[in-house]
């Protein structure tokens, strides 16, 4: 299986190229939620890799594909700031599973 970068940071994407990653560099929020469902049609993609700006913007449709499928896995990347959240999706997660 194959991985493949979503960015909207072209640092990040630049990066994931060099190694040998292969991806989209895009800025607007409407041309990366098409890259991401038509990644997740993809059958051979096994890991999707989103910037973390890209992610917020389309924030929905990943909660969403997170749920519902198990392939391909979608991770997040910070930008070379780091993360931009106080808390990570695991920490919310956890904390909706338990309800607070």
């Amino acid at each position: 299986m194959k991985s493949y970068v979503i960015s909207e940071n072209r640092d990040s994407y630049l990066g994931m190229k060099l190694a040998g990653i292969e991806g989209v560099y895009l800025r607007k929020k409407n041309e990366i939620e098409i890259a991401f469902k038509e990644t997740l049609k993809n059958k051979e993609i096994g890991i999707i890799f989103l910037s973390e700006k890209a992610s917020l913007m389309i924030e929905a449709e990943v909660l969403e594909a997170k749920k519902k499928q198990f392939v391909p896995l979608i991770t997040i990347i910070p930008d070379r700031y780091g993360y931009q959240r106080d808390e990570g999706l695991i920490m919310r997660y956890i904390k909706e599973s338990v309800g607070l």
